[in-house]
């Protein structure tokens, strides 16, 4: 391989909401990348997941890229969702919490490699919440 270079990295990702078994809709991330484990983030795109709970317009990471961060802000999505309140009255701890989400916000970040495609779903509940490698 002459002065090849391997296709940048790629990320794609949804959201399912598993306090009621739907696609989260509406909700804001966005996406920062940085080379190297000591490098600077720096910002590189944004978007709101669809009906589908899905974001298809993430860009390209940048050539060097070899960590990803995405950062979903779930706050709003949960003070407007009725799920909240529904699971909410089931718990047994005391209402302390002043912001409607008991995570405002959830932060990802991950390694990457040249030319592989990354889908990191985020299975979301008002009270956690899990991701993993999808395909």
């Amino acid at each position: 391989m002459s002065g090849e270079t391997a296709a940048p990295a790629s990320v794609s990702t949804h959201i399912l909401d598993t306090s009621v078994g739907r696609p989260a809709q509406g909700v804001a991330l966005t996406l920062a990348v940085r080379s190297g484990r000591d490098g600077a983030w720096s910002a590189h795109g944004a978007s709101t997941t669809d009906t589908d709970g899905r974001c298809k317009d993430l860009p390209a990471l940048p050539e060097g890229t070899t960590h990803v961060r995405l950062d979903f802000a779930v706050e709003d999505y949960f003070v407007h969702h009725k799920a909240t309140q529904q699971a909410e009255e089931q718990q047994d701890a005391p209402r302390v919490r002043d912001s409607g989400a008991f995570f405002p916000e959830v932060a990802i970040t991950f390694a990457v490699t040249p030319g592989e495609h990354y889908h990191v779903p985020l299975l979301l509940n008002p009270f956690g919440y899990s991701v993993y490698r999808g395909s």
